[in-house]
C-alpha cells in the first residue's frame, strides 16, 4: 500500500458533564474545535476536518482524515557560534563535541548555518513519526483540559477545573476504544441519554452511528440540527393559530442551547393581560420563562407563547398546565407594578431624582438631568428652535422611569415604558416617543430616533455620559470599556451622519463641557473626547468603501467641520482621484506642500513678484481663489477640486523656472508665502500631502 492509499481513521471524544449554563456552551463548542486542531498540529498529526459537537450535558468532537503515523519532521537546532565551535585550524572545540553529544549525533554532522548577523553550528535531527494510537491518551486529555471559560469550577477534593463537574468520558478511535483516566473517570464507549427520557448508559461502537444512537436515546447532539428541529416546530406551531414567532434570535440560540431534545408547546393567556404594554408582556415571558411570544399577520401581540419543553410531546399538556400557570402568576405582579406607577405621574418623580447617586463624581441623576436639559437647549437652538419646549421638557423626564417598579423590574425596559407613563400622563406626543428614542441606537445597525425631539434627546444624552466621564478619567482603554462610551460614540455620529445636522463635534463636545462643574482642564478633555470620535469616524469611513488614503486626507477636518460635509469632501475626493488629470495636479501640489514651512510667513507683497512665472501663477490663483472658497462654502467640493486642478502648469511651470529660496530674504520669504496661499486653499478641502 503506498502512502497515499493509507487507511485513514476517525477519533470521537464525548465529555460528559453536569448541566453546562446555555451561554457557555456556543463557546466551549467553538474553543473545543480550536483547540483540537491546535493540539493535533503541534503533534504532528494531520487530519482532513474537525466538527465539534455539544448539549447541556456534554462536548463532543469528531476528527476525521487521520493517519495511523505522525508526520516525520526534521528540526534543526542551533547551537555554539562558528568561532567558539572550531578553532583557527578548523578542528572542532569541546563546545561543539559538547553540543553533537547532547544532541545524540556525532561531530562529523555538525553543519554551520547563518543565523542573525553571525555564523552558528547546527544540528539537523530527524524525527519519525510514531503510530496516532500511541500518543492518543495523553492527547485527549490535553484536549479536555484546554477549554477554558471565566467561571470554570471544581468539585471534590482535586485541583481540577472544567465548566461542569466531568461524568464519563467517551473516546473512540475507528471501533477501539483509547483508554486514559480524568480525576477516577476512565474513559470508555459508553455515553448516555437523555437525562429522564433515556437514563440509561448505553455503548457506541462505531463513530458514524453516533449521532444517530443519540437522537434515538432523546438527544439532538448537534446544536444546529437542535435549533433547526425547534424552530421548525415552533413556526408549525405558531401557524396553527395563524400566527408567526416574534423575532428574537438571543432567545432562539439560548433556549437552543438549554434542551437536549426540544419538544414546543403551544400555551396561552388570558386576554386581559393584553392590555399592559406590549414589551413589558414581551419581555416578562422572554427574561424571566424563555418563552417566546405570538403575534398575528398584523404584528400584533396574541395571547399566546410558546415554550421549548426538555421532554417527549406526549408530556405536552402537564407542561401546557404549568407554563400556563406561571405566566400568570408573572403577568400578575407585571400588571401590580405598571398599574401602581400609573398612579404616580413622571413630572412628579422629579424631585426624587435628587436622590439618587448618578455617579458619585458627577452627582445625582437630578444634576444630570440638567445638565442633558441645558444640552438640549443648545442643540435645539442649532437645529430646529421650534423644538425648544419640547426638549428640555423631554430632558427633565428621561430619566424619571428609572425610579418606578416596572424598570427597577425589568432595566431593560427604561425608556421603552417611560414612553407608555408619559402617554398615560397625557405628555407631548413627541415628548413621550422621545423617552424611549433617547436609548437609540443602542447597537451598532438598531435603529435611530425618528423624532427630531427624540435625536436631539439621544444626542444629548450620549454627549453628557462620553464628556461627563471623560472629566473624572473614566476613559476606555483596551478592552475595557464599563460605560459603553464606545458604542454612545458611534451612536452620536450615526444620527449626525443619518440627519445630516450642521453641527461640529468640536462645538457639541464644548457645550457639553460647559455643564460641569469644577472642570478646570476642558480643552484638555475636548481634544481627547475629539481624539476618540476620530478614532471611531476611521473604520467607519473604510468601511464604507472609501481607501484609506482618501480617509487619512478628510479625518483632520472632522472636528471642526459638520460630518456629513465630512462625508461628501471623501465623495469628492474618491471622484477627483478617478479622473485624468489627478495625478499631475497631486504631484504639483505636494511640491507646494513640501517647500512650505509650517511657520507664519509675511503677508505676499505683489510689487516683490518679478519673475513672470510667479507672477503667472499669482495671477491664476488669485482669479480662482474667490470662486473655488464659494463653492467650498456652497459644499461643492468636485468643482471645487476641478479648478483647483487647474492650477497643476501654473505651479509646474513656476517650480521650473523660478528659484524659490532666492538669496534675497524678502523676495524668498514672499514667494513662500504666494505657496503657502495655495497649500491653505487646497487643504481646506482636503490635506492631498496623505493621498497616494
Amino acid at each position: 500500500m503506498t502512502r497515499n492509499e493509507v487507511q485513514h481513521s476517525s477519533l470521537l471524544l464525548e465529555i460528559g458533564t453536569e448541566d453546562i449554563p446555555a451561554r457557555f456552551l456556543p463557546s466551549a463548542i467553538q474553543q473545543l474545535k480550536e483547540n483540537t486542531e491546535t493540539i493535533f498540529k503541534e503533534n504532528h498529526i494531520r487530519f482532513s476536518a474537525v466538527k465539534t459537537l455539544g448539549s447541556p450535558r456534554r462536548l463532543a468532537v469528531i476528527a476525521a482524515g487521520i493517519p495511523p503515523m505522525q508526520e516525520d519532521r526534521v528540526k534543526e537546532i542551533f547551537g555554539p557560534s562558528k568561532k567558539a565551535a572550531f578553532d583557527t585550524d578548523g578542528r572542532p572545540t569541546k563546545a561543539a563535541a559538547g553540543f553533537a553529544r547532547s544532541q545524540g549525533i556525532s561531530i562529523e554532522k555538525l553543519i554551520v548555518k547563518k543565523k542573525d548577523k553571525g555564523e552558528y553550528v547546527a544540528a539537523v535531527i530527524e524525527e519519525k513519526g510514531i503510530y496516532v494510537r500511541a500518543l492518543l491518551p495523553e492527547i485527549l486529555k490535553k484536549i479536555v483540559f484546554s477549554v477554558h471559560l471565566p467561571k470554570s469550577m471544581r468539585w471534590g477534593g482535586n485541583d481540577i477545573r472544567f465548566i461542569r463537574p466531568i461524568r464519563w468520558l467517551l473516546s473512540l478511535f475507528d471501533n477501539e476504544t483509547i483508554s486514559f483516566e480524568i480525576d477516577g473517570i476512565k474513559s470508555g464507549n459508553m455515553t448516555r441519554g437523555h437525562r429522564f427520557l433515556s437514563p440509561a448508559a448505553f455503548q457506541i461502537k462505531e463513530i458514524p452511528a453516533y449521532t444517530r444512537l443519540l437522537a434515538n436515546n432523546h438527544v439532538i447532539v448537534d446544536p444546529l440540527e437542535r435549533r433547526r428541529i425547534m424552530t421548525e416546530k415552533a413556526e408549525k406551531l405558531s401557524s396553527s393559530i395563524n400566527g408567526k414567532i416574534v423575532k428574537d434570535e438571543e432567545l432562539i440560540e439560548t433556549v437552543s442551547n438549554l434542551v437536549e431534545y426540544p419538544a414546543p408547546v403551544l400555551g396561552s393567556f388570558p386576554q386581559e393581560y393584553l392590555r399592559l404594554p406590549k414589551e413589558l408582556l414581551i419581555t416578562v415571558m422572554r427574561e424571566h420563562q424563555k418563552y417566546f411570544a405570538i403575534e398575528d399577520i398584523k404584528g400584533v401581540l396574541t395571547n399566546y407563547f410558546i415554550i421549548i419543553s426538555n421532554t417527549a410531546e406526549q408530556n405536552s399538556g402537564t407542561v401546557n398546565i404549568g407554563a400556563e400557570r406561571v405566566i400568570k402568576a408573572r403577568f400578575e405582579d407585571a400588571k401590580f407594578y405598571f398599574e401602581e406607577d400609573c398612579r404616580k405621574k413622571l413630572e412628579d418623580r422629579i424631585n426624587s431624582l435628587k436622590n439618587v447617586v448618578y455617579q458619585e463624581k458627577l452627582g445625582t441623576l437630578y444634576e444630570k438631568a440638567l445638565r442633558v436639559k441645558t444640552l438640549t437647549s443648545y442643540l435645539a437652538s442649532k437645529i430646529n428652535v421650534s423644538l425648544m419646549q419640547k426638549v428640555e421638557r423631554a430632558a427633565l423626564l428621561s430619566k424619571t422611569d428609572l425610579l418606578t417598579g416596572v424598570v427597577r423590574e425589568f432595566p431593560e425596559l427604561q425608556g421603552i415604558i417611560g414612553k407608555y407613563y408619559a402617554t398615560n400622563d397625557n405628555e407631548d406626543a413627541e415628548v413621550s416617543t422621545a423617552l424611549m428614542e433617547q436609548y437609540l441606537p443602542a447597537f451598532h445597525g438598531d435603529r435611530l430616533p425618528e423624532t427630531e425631539t427624540g435625536a436631539i434627546l439621544s444626542l444629548a444624552d450620549k454627549l453628557d455620559n462620553i464628556t461627563s466621564f471623560f472629566s473624572i478619567g473614566l476613559i476606555p482603554t483596551g478592552s475595557e470599556d464599563p460605560f459603553a462610551l464606545r458604542r454612545q460614540t458611534f451612536a452620536v455620529i450615526a444620527i449626525l451622519l443619518n440627519k445630516g445636522y450642521a453641527l461640529s463635534l468640536k462645538d457639541i463636545v464644548d457645550a457639553s463641557l460647559k455643564n460641569l462643574k469644577g472642570t478646570n482642564r476642558s480643552g484638555e478633555i475636548a481634544e481627547t473626547a475629539l481624539r476618540f470620535f476620530e478614532q471611531r469616524l476611521e473604520p467607519l469611513f473604510l468601511s464604507e468603501g472609501y481607501g484609506s488614503d482618501i480617509v487619512q486626507s478628510v479625518l483632520h477636518l472632522s472636528a471642526e467641520i459638520p460630518l456629513k460635509e465630512i462625508r461628501r469632501r471623501l465623495q469628492a475626493v474618491k471622484e477627483f482621484k478617478e479622473t485624468d488629470n489627478y495625478n499631475d495636479f497631486l504631484t504639483a501640489i505636494k511640491r507646494v506642500k513640501n517647500i512650505t514651512p509650517a511657520a507664519a510667513l509675511p503677508s505676499l507683497k505683489g510689487k516683490l513678484l518679478h519673475a513672470d512665472p510667479e507672477k503667472k501663477l499669482h495671477e491664476e490663483f488669485s482669479k480662482l481663489k474667490t470662486e473655488i472658497e464659494s463653492l467650498i462654502d456652497g459644499h461643492k467640493y468636485s468643482e471645487a477640486l476641478r479648478i483647483l486642478s487647474g492650477l497643476t502648469a501654473p505651479i509646474n511651470h513656476f517650480f521650473d523656472k523660478v528659484l524659490v529660496m532666492d538669496k534675497r530674504e524678502e523676495i524668498k520669504l514672499n514667494r513662500l508665502a504666494l505657496l503657502k496661499g495655495i497649500w491653505t486653499l487646497a487643504s481646506s478641502i482636503a490635506d492631498f500631502s496623505k493621498l497616494q
